[in-house]
């Protein structure tokens, strides 16, 4: 659950296979990087291999999907001329997935000391964190959660499906929020609760627990207070004033 922890050694035989999906599929690879549940030592039946492979610059960045000896592998494959800027884009999205893959995964293959220096690259930018928010982004992410929030507490209870979704955008976007004020990295899918709690155990739960309440209960309330904390801490609601401009 703490992707921040130092990556312990896999399963012998998940490894074992990343070595050879190297040497099967990507012979003249540079560098790998094994990153997921299988650098972590928290890898399940059916995980699949994440691997960040660096490739020669004769080669193109790109990100494959694929299916070795049964089991899924996401390949994220990056020329030693792309991977400064890929790393900024990716701090850029303040979920830095490829920073943390690169500065806290597995090294597998490093003949030449590149992953090495990628690594000590994407550890700076750990250890900066990802950038802040303009005052652009500020009012538009406090605008959005307010408009949220007061469609969730007004949305009728017998209204499920128009409910559960306007609860699920608002935790994203208070999360967003919460992690920004923070100066925490971001995540979606199952890295947003984590990123969540590990940025605030306490505010974080609130919102995760309230978002349940929604969907187990109905009632709003217990999100609602949460959402309405994370606000007050960046600045309160925001609804009349608020001007976006077109560019």
């Amino acid at each position: 659950m703490d992707d921040h922890a130092s990556p312990q050694p896999g399963p012998p035989d998940l490894i074992a296979q990343a070595h050879r999906l190297l040497a099967e599929l990507h012979p003249d690879a540079l560098g790998a990087v094994l990153g997921g549940s299988a650098a972590r030592g928290r890898a399940r039946a059916h995980s699949d291999l994440d691997l960040a492979i660096l490739v020669p610059d004769t080669e193109v960045s790109r990100r494959e999907l694929i299916r070795h000896e049964g089991r899924l592998a996401e390949l994220f494959l990056h020329t030693l001329a792309d991977i400064p800027m890929v790393l900024r884009q990716d701090r850029a999205l303040r979920r830095g997935t490829m920073v943390f893959v690169y500065g806290q995964g597995l090294p597998l293959l490093d003949p030449h000391g590149h992953v090495a220096r990628v690594r000590d690259t994407a550890r700076e930018l750990l250890a900066a964190g990802p950038p802040a928010l303009t005052p652009a982004e500020w009012e538009r992410g406090r605008y959005v959660a307010t408009c949220f929030l007061d469609d969730l507490v007004d949305t009728d209870p017998a209204e499920r499906y128009e409910q559960l979704a306007t609860a699920d955008f608002l935790l994203w976007e208070a999360s967003d929020l919460l992690t920004a004020h923070l100066g925490a990295w971001t995540g979606i899918g199952r890295w947003l609760p984590r990123r969540l709690l590990a940025a605030d155990p306490r505010l974080g739960e609130a919102l995760l627990d309230g978002h349940r309440t929604v969907a187990e209960r109905g009632d709003p309330a217990p999100l609602a207070a949460a959402v309405a904390e994370v606000l007050e801490r960046v600045g309160g609601p925001l609804r009349e004033g608020y001007v976006q401009l077109r560019r």
